[in-house]
């Protein structure tokens, strides 16, 4: 059988390939000879992925919370993954800021839009026993999430709203292990009662404290907001690029944090007073984005807009409950 043309070019190609870094083809072809095929089930890790789901308890709804939770990681894996492609793109451009952002909102949307999971997919009953079983993890300790927030803005508004005049907007470096003690998801991790920190925190400051401060250091001047400060005011003024920051600051910080409020008032609400969250966490101030008031973008939205943040969705949701 004789090599088409196209294969004889395509082996030359190779042996330049090798050549230009000093590397032999033939033994390469050696071992292609003896390599098995890529199997779809190795490729994935399907057997690990499905060995990952380890239940506490024998309540069967458990094994849902589980799997979705972790399908939400590898979401915001994804998410990463695209944001650090950000910070280390050189000669970025607003076409390649606003595709990569299209991408996490269509990750974020994913997970809005299948959260119906959470919301009417256990039995309330089932989940209220299991859940006992967890403390004092909460969701509230993903730490992904906190990455990405601090990968898409400027840190100050990271800031417990009520505290940001304590900062300068041109704050240094220095400044950000100060801002982190301020930092607003603290608040919503605090005893009801006492206003102490919860185990909650203390565990999720001990394991994250040191690397979310470090991140924040290091995109200083490469989160979304600087990236996008750093572009020429022409590209800056693009209606997609700015329809995509708006769609990010949605998604991260009314609609993401909303769906959640929906399945806590779904599961966690027992009149005539509420249940506490497996962590101790104070939902009810903590998750509506009207209470938190964290934008991203505000310079990106009007005045009455940044008044009713997160309004509309709310209200909506308490209709629906």
């Amino acid at each position: 059988m004789e090599l088409s043309e196209d294969i004889i070019e395509k082996v030359k190609q190779l042996q330049e390939k090798y050549a230009a870094t000093g590397q032999d083809l033939n033994s390469y072809l050696e071992g292609l000879l003896y390599a098995d095929y890529v199997k779809y089930w190795d490729y994935i890790q399907v057997d690990t992925l499905l060995s990952l789901q380890k239940p506490r308890t024998n309540f069967p709804d458990e094994v849902i919370f589980i799997m979705y939770h972790q399908v939400t990681e590898l979401y915001f894996k994804l998410s990463l993954h695209e944001l650090e492609q950000l910070a280390n793109k050189e000669d970025l451009n607003g076409e390649f800021l606003a595709a990569r952002l299209t991408r996490v909102n269509r990750y974020f949307e994913a997970l809005t839009k299948s959260f119906e999971i959470m919301i009417n997919g256990m039995e309330r009953e089932q989940f209220l026993k299991y859940r006992m079983s967890l403390l004092p993890a909460s969701g509230f300790q993903s730490g992904q999430y906190r990455k990405i927030e601090i990968a898409c803005a400027n840190f100050l508004q990271l800031v417990e709203k009520d505290e940001r005049h304590k900062f300068s907007a041109d704050y240094s470096e220095d400044d950000i292990p100060n801002m982190f003690e301020w930092i607003y998801w603290k608040k919503g991790a605090t005893e009801l009662e006492s206003g102490k920190k919860t185990l909650t925190l203390i565990q999720f400051e001990e394991k994250y404290k040191d690397e979310f401060i470090a991140l924040a250091k290091k995109l200083k001047n490469k989160n979304v907001w600087a990236l996008y400060k750093s572009l020429p005011e022409a590209e800056q003024q693009k209606e997609e690029l700015i329809l995509a920051l708006r769609q990010l600051d949605i998604n991260v910080n009314v609609n993401w944090p909303l769906v959640h409020y929906k399945s806590a008032a779904r599961y966690l609400q027992k009149d005539p007073m509420d249940i506490a969250a497996t962590g101790g966490t104070n939902w009810q101030k903590y998750l509506p984005p009207r209470f938190q008031k964290r934008i991203f973008y505000p310079s990106l939205w009007s005045v009455k807009e940044i008044e009713e943040w997160g309004k509309g969705w709310v209200e909506s949701v308490v209709r629906e409950l």
